[in-house]
């Protein structure tokens, strides 16, 4: 239900963020005009459904007054049929008030950058990190998105120190933006003789792709880029141009290599949405820190150091452990099968939503 003093609340912050957005100070200082011009255009749509709300509750408040003076009874009459019509208006207003305030989760067309890095186990964290690629891989390719190898750098036992993805379609983010955290796994390496249980891991970082290039805008200034040969396993070099390319973003200190393509130009323009994904994200990590007090309305701590998942091969058992979910279906999932994974997740997501909005 509507709480619409607190909207109201809502609607002195979109007022205090517009003169912000003129305060030369503000504009001057282009990450937090950024954040106050996104939030403020988050805003816009709410305050319209608000203000016509507003509206028609103020006519319907004149045609009342209007009705305890006195008046022939041809125009009381014309008050009360403007009356029914007003109330009409007015219910409509509240329910398209009510859809904007409390919109419900839907499938956004927006992409996502997954960042999969070999953590604590060696070789074998390498291998588990193949295949956490090859799950959300072929996930993706069962949901019909688009899937690119952004960057990756493969470990001499055929696995991946680290490999970062693109996925892009309908559904995407929403779908994919739990997977965030520390994924553990139990298993006998292929190496192990005596057949004992090893323990290693892998870091996955989901990062939501600007929607533009206005949401993100990068100083060239900032950047510092370097070209030279890329180079496989072991150092030895692929290619005999320089095609490999790293960005320096000088403001926030991240670094983005891409040398998978043979042009340049390619690694560049993947460069780019990674660099730009990530300080996205870093921005919105600093706000969550600053502004997300009550872990309760999330899934998990929002931790990307937490340990969020654990792959048992002796068991064929996943278990969640922000959720308590638990599967037997680890070839199938680990094969892209993610789906009673996904959607368990997505159901906790919902259910948060539906109790904040009490």
């Amino acid at each position: 239900m509507i709480n619409l003093e607190k909207l109201h609340k809502t609607r002195d912050r979109y007022r205090e963020l517009e003169g912000l957005l003129g305060d030369p100070a503000v504009v001057a200082d282009q990450p937090q005009y950024q954040k106050f011009a996104k939030e403020f255009s988050g805003l816009g749509t709410l305050m319209e459904a608000l203000g016509a709300y507003d509206a028609v509750v103020k006519q319907i408040a004149e045609s009342r007054k209007l009705l305890e003076e006195k008046h022939d009874r041809e125009f009381e009459e014309l008050i009360r049929a403007e009356l029914v019509d007003l109330e009409k208006r007015k219910e409509a207003a509240f329910n398209n008030l009510d859809e904007v305030a409390n919109p419900k989760l839907v499938d956004k067309d927006t992409g996502v950058i997954i960042e999969i890095r070999a953590g604590t186990g060696g070789q074998e964290a390498s291998l588990f990190a193949s295949d956490l690629y090859r799950m959300y891989a072929r996930y993706a390719e069962r949901q019909g998105w688009n899937g690119e190898v952004m960057s990756s750098h493969e470990s001499d036992a055929g696995g991946f120190k680290e490999v970062v993805l693109s996925v892009s379609g309908k559904g995407a983010a929403r779908h994919l933006k739990w997977e965030s955290g520390v994924h553990r796994v139990q298993r006998v390496p292929a190496t192990e003789a005596s057949g004992r249980i090893h323990t290693s891991a892998a870091t996955v970082a989901v990062l939501e792709e600007p929607e533009d290039d206005v949401e993100i805008k990068i100083d060239p200034k900032d950047l510092k880029i370097d070209v030279y040969r890329s180079s496989g396993p072991g150092g030895q070099s692929v290619n005999t141009t320089d095609s490999a390319v790293r960005f320096t973003h000088h403001p926030t200190g991240i670094v983005v290599v891409c040398q998978d393509e043979r042009s340049q130009l390619k690694n560049r323009a993947k460069a780019m949405r990674v660099l730009r994904a990530r300080i996205k994200d870093k921005i919105e990590q600093e706000h969550f820190e600053k502004t997300s007090k009550d872990r309760k309305s999330q899934i998990g701590t929002g931790d990307r150091s937490e340990k969020i998942r654990t792959y048992n091969f002796s068991d064929h058992r996943i278990t969640d452990h922000r959720i308590g979910f638990t599967t037997h279906q680890l070839t199938a999932v680990l094969d892209g099968d993610m789906e009673d994974l996904i959607n368990a997740l997505i159901r906790e997501e919902e259910k948060i939503v539906e109790e904040q909005q009490k």
